[in-house]
């Protein structure tokens, strides 16, 4: 028949598209009481290989008899498994796209062998032996005996050439596995392509001995270094579990220089089995300290990706790490998100230098790349820190890269100062690592308040968010159970999108800082929109939640979109350390003699009487300012009308009497572009929506004049707004769109209408049949109606 040939074309064609997203392998998970004993009987009872033990009671098995990669699921298998009274769940695995973050150059092998070196290539290692600020410090606590001695640094990545002459001297067993082949050897496979180089590469830059005439010198030389073989092969959820769970109490760090594809549109994390991992990590790993997982933020700069729709790096439990030239660039292939906390150098455009270690068949290499070659730079700097103090927990850990962070000579135009005084870029997190600046911290440090959780959701569901236009909700915060300073914030978004890469989203904090969640992805044309997607920011650490907090989702397409719910997490502590003797070492920070003199105890009653209040909850003892920020000192400014002044820039943090706080002065009269903003006496200039040219206030986006290519229109409750011309409100969409929709419906008829022709010729012309049917009475429910069931064929030739 002919129409349904055509339905099972199309059937077949969503079977086809289908299964290139669903890619089930021949490996399940099995959660089964009663220990491994138990666990190896049920998979040789239902013909599966018992591969390891996960975590608790989770079990990997793989299945003889079933093919690698399936496009569709063994239902039959699965069933006899999850129906075995032991199992309380079983799950086949899929297979997931996991891109290692260097920037791969197709080439074959190198027909140079590379031998005695003598460790020249230190001289190459620009971005640890520049001095005067322009590399990341690590001299300073090599000086000091501290080389990473005593710590277990593991890669999670494609292999560990574990004979490496470099490598060798350091190379720890037990964190080492080969997830793949399952099997505790972590050598790589190698091919023409030497594409399983990757692991090998970024150990070396952790642990590569040091002063034994080969190759480079590690951050950490005195570490011990492992590796996980987990991408030469299909990466499952209980692949990624293994990996981030081997030998939690005796592995520190885990560094990864992997994750979905930055390809700007897809959006993908940990599944069930991997989170639960990270969980496992951070409340058991290291005895309960908490195993450190650092992160590479991805390299979709060239597609317009944002790490923030990457799980991995937006997670609170990771230590997200971005990229830098040597020039102090943003590097062409960086993705700006607000989850990055911090930047080591990296290589950049044509012309700038890359990262020198360990490579292939005991080679060695100056051409590492991209953000792969700097998470395990921040992790040998991580282990550095670990030496100086052991005890120091996971969030510690965090606490001590936000502190030491350098902003200087990292060049972004997106640099600001967040409420407690402290710069911050999407692009570079809180700045450049210092490794000798870390080690100091880290001796005297103190561990950490208990951390606590606190959820407030927000009653706006069902937004309509216009085309070519925003969405502008504010939730106010009055209470935080356990949670007085922040260190991480998520804003759970769950929204329907007609194309989701035309969405931006930014949260402004009660102080004035405002991360952009998710930027426009040019190259994300999904309708699958976010469910619950927790998009998380770290710029405003060690700010308080109380208060106003303002979301915004900018949609720059042409179709109307739907917010259906949002809520804010906050993660942080009851107590502050932001006012005690930790940061008087930080570097660039200095205090006036008589901020000395106030007590931690008297600053800390002056924040909490503050109430979130976004002006008087800045005031800080100590602050640092970056150079491209910096703004000369208006003539309007007098030393009377300032209240606070900041010893280490000399802004002003609180002006007197009427006058109004503007980047750091005290004017009379807020500029264009700004309004007036008054709360307990104390007032500031607050910045107008960009929409409007000029604004009054209370809120930003009450506009009383407009730019050139937009037009001033009342909302009907006493405000104003700016609207752009092109724009019509009754009508949403341009006048080209209800052209193409009616262009669309007038189609979508003619095809019925060919549809019906095709029906009618092959069912009731075919072999000149005719069909007639008969009425025949029935009843039902004491109604009579009429049975068209029954159907009486009458052949009438053509002879007839």
């Amino acid at each position: 028949m002919c129409t349904k040939r055509i339905l099972g074309l199309a059937i077949a064609m969503l079977i086809t598209l289908g299964a290139r997203t669903a890619a089930y392998t021949n490996q399940w998970v099995a959660h089964i009481q009663g220990g491994p004993g138990v666990a190896k009987q049920v998979a040789e009872d239902h013909g599966f290989r018992y591969l390891d033990k996960i975590f608790d009671d989770w079990y990997h098995f793989e299945h003889r008899s079933v093919v690698k990669r399936s496009a569709e699921p063994h239902l039959d298998i699965h069933e006899r498994l999850s129906s075995d009274s032991r199992v309380r769940r079983a799950e086949q695995q899929r297979a997931k796209s996991r891109s290692k973050r260097d920037l791969i150059v197709k080439r074959g092998p190198s027909n140079n062998k590379i031998i005695n070196l003598n460790d020249e290539r230190w001289i190459q290692m620009w971005y640890l032996n520049r001095g005067n600020g322009l590399d990341m410090n690590v001299q300073g606590a090599w000086a000091e005996g501290i080389t990473g001695k005593n710590v277990v640094v593991t890669i999670l990545d494609d292999g560990l050439e574990k004979d490496h002459p470099d490598l060798y001297k350091n190379y720890d067993p037990q964190a080492s596995f080969d997830v793949n082949n399952h099997d505790e050897d972590p050598m790589p496979r190698y091919d023409y392509l030497d594409s399983n180089r990757h692991g090998t590469r970024c150990a070396g830059e952790v642990a590569a001995t040091a002063n034994n005439s080969i190759c480079a010198i590690g951050v950490a030389y005195g570490a011990g270094v492992g590796g996980v073989r987990m991408l030469d092969g299909d990466v499952t959820d209980a692949v990624e579990a293994r990996s981030l769970s081997l030998n939690p109490q005796h592995v520190d760090i885990y560094s990864a220089s992997w994750g979905p594809d930055d390809d700007g549109k897809t959006v993908d994390g940990p599944g069930e089995l991997a989170t639960r991992a990270f969980v496992e990590g951070i409340t058991k790993g290291r005895n309960g300290k908490g195993s450190i997982f650092v992160w590479a933020s991805g390299n979709g700069g060239k597609d317009s990706d944002n790490c923030n729709c990457d799980g991995y790096t937006n997670s609170i439990w990771t230590l997200s790490i971005s990229s830098a030239t040597e020039n102090g660039l943003v590097p062409w292939y960086s993705e700006a998100c607000s989850s990055t906390l911090a930047t080591t150098y990296s290589s950049g455009s044509t012309g700038e230098k890359q990262v020198v270690t360990t490579d292939l068949h005991h080679h060695c290499t100056s051409s590492h790349t991209g953000t792969s070659a700097s998470a395990p730079l921040a992790a040998g700097i991580c282990a550095l820190a670990l030496e100086a103090n052991s005890e120091l927990t996971w969030r510690d850990m965090q606490h001590i890269v936000v502190r030491t962070a350098k902003p200087a000579n990292l060049k972004a135009p997106d640099w600001v100062t967040n409420g407690v005084g402290r710069n911050v870029s999407h692009s570079f997190g809180y700045g450049l690592m210092d490794a000798t600046a870390m080690v100091h911290l880290a001796r005297k440090w103190r561990t950490v308040p208990e951390q606590h959780r606190c959820e407030v959701s927000a009653p706006h569901t069902g937004r309509q968010i216009p085309p070519r236009s925003q969405l502008t909700l504010q939730l106010h915060v009055k209470e935080c159970s356990g949670v007085n300073f922040l260190e991480h914030v998520q804003a759970k978004v769950s929204l329907m999108a007609s194309r989701r890469g035309d969405l931006q989203i930014h949260l402004t904090s009660p102080q004035g800082t405002k991360s952009t969640l998710l930027a426009k992805r040019p190259h994300d044309v999904s309708k699958a929109g976010f469910t619950e997607w927790p998009f998380m920011s770290v710029h405003t650490w060690g700010e308080r939640p109380h208060g106003t907090w303002k979301l915004e989702i900018h949609n720059e397409g042409r179709y109307l979109d739907t917010l259906e719910e949002w809520k804010l997490v906050f993660y942080g502590t009851e107590t502050s350390l932001e006012f005690d003797d930790l940061d008087k070492d930080k570097p660039g920070l200095s205090v006036s003699q008589d901020l000395q003199d106030n007590t931690a105890a008297d600053a800390r009653q002056n924040l909490a009487s503050s109430e979130g209040n976004p002006w008087t909850g800045s005031q800080q003892v100590n602050r640092v300012s970056h150079p491209e920020v910096q703004r000369p000192m208006a003539a309007n400014q007098t030393s009377e009308s300032c209240a606070t002044i900041d010893a280490g820039s000399g802004k002003c943090l609180e002006c007197l009497r009427n006058e109004y706080l503007h980047d750091g002065l005290c004017v009379s009269r807020c500029p264009e572009g700004t309004y007036a903003l008054r709360d307990k006496k104390k007032g500031a200039c607050a910045t107008c929506h960009y929409s409007c040219y000029s604004c009054s206030g209370p809120v930003d986006t009450d506009c009383t004049s407009c730019h050139e290519d937009a037009e001033l229109l009342s909302t009907g409750i006493g405000m104003s707004q700016c609207v752009s011309s092109s724009l019509t409100w009754k009508i949403q969409s341009s006048v080209w769109f209800y052209r193409l929709t009616i262009l669309f419906v007038a189609n979508s008829i003619l095809l019925l209408g060919i549809a019906a022709c095709l029906v009618y010729f092959c069912y009731f012309k075919k072999s000149g049949t005719s069909y007639a049917y008969s009425k025949v009475k029935y009843t039902i429910d004491g109604e009579t109606g009429q049975d068209t069931d029954q159907l009486q064929e009458n052949a009438l030739s053509d002879s007839d």
